[in-house]
């Protein structure tokens, strides 16, 4: 099984807007696992990274994994299916030490790989078939490795998660830009303990971050595992 065509044209098509905007981000001094700065824990959640081997998965232009590199000194794998996000990453990080950037489904390199120490997702897990992941990760991580990803729990549209494991659809968002369409996995905390628990991970914790805006109904889990 391969990753849906469906999600990499998305993020393609997300990518090429910014790569057409000229926009990227700056590496930020904290990682937030949510939408707003500073809300939650940071980095702190993933332990001691240092010299480890750490998968980023669904890594976008790539600021979060020269993060990690440049402040815990972790050797990062930036792993993302979008190849114009795959651009941005190298256009602005390509030279980064203790990165490297990979084109390609995250269960396809898992597959030819070494088993990784610790990892992660910025709000990319749950737009990936838990059922086409997990198994991949499950074989793709160290016994004892943790797995920490952050996900969307109540969108802007005020849905909350799902009580079935099915894609709906939800959008990516730019300003002044038509949406875009996408497929999410939007899963109450319940139902991705299950999932964990079905494919060889622990959950550990699942911890509601609030958007700060009183009339901002969006909520995003996260969710702390580990590899039994």
């Amino acid at each position: 099984m391969t990753a849906h065509p469906a999600d990499e044209q998305a993020w393609t098509v997300y990518g090429r807007r910014q790569l057409d905007f000229g926009w990227s981000p700056q590496v930020p001094e904290r990682i937030d696992w949510g939408f707003w700065p500073s809300v939650g824990p940071g980095a702190e959640v993933l332990g001691d990274i240092r010299g480890k081997r750490v998968l980023d998965i669904g890594s976008g232009p790539g600021h979060h994994a020269v993060h990690l590199a440049r402040a815990y000194g972790a050797l990062v794998d930036g792993v993302d299916l979008s190849p114009t996000q795959h651009r941005r990453a190298l256009d602005d990080h390509g030279a980064e030490p203790g990165v490297r950037f990979v084109c390609e489904d995250v269960v396809e390199h898992l597959r030819h790989t070494e088993p990784y120490q610790v990892a992660y997702a910025l709000r990319s897990f749950a737009c990936i078939d838990p059922g086409h992941l997990l198994p991949a990760l499950g074989d793709g991580l160290l016994a004892g490795a943790p797995l920490v990803f952050s996900a969307l729990h109540t969108d802007a549209d005020g849905r909350g998660p799902s009580t079935v494991v099915a894609p709906r659809q939800e959008y990516i968002r730019l300003r002044d830009e038509e949406p875009i369409p996408t497929r999410m996995w939007v899963l109450t905390p319940q139902l991705w303990e299950n999932l964990l628990a079905a494919h060889g991970f622990r959950a550990e914790s699942v911890e509601l971050l609030t958007a700060p805006a009183p009339d901002d109904p969006v909520k995003v889990q996260l969710v702390r595992a580990r590899r039994s």
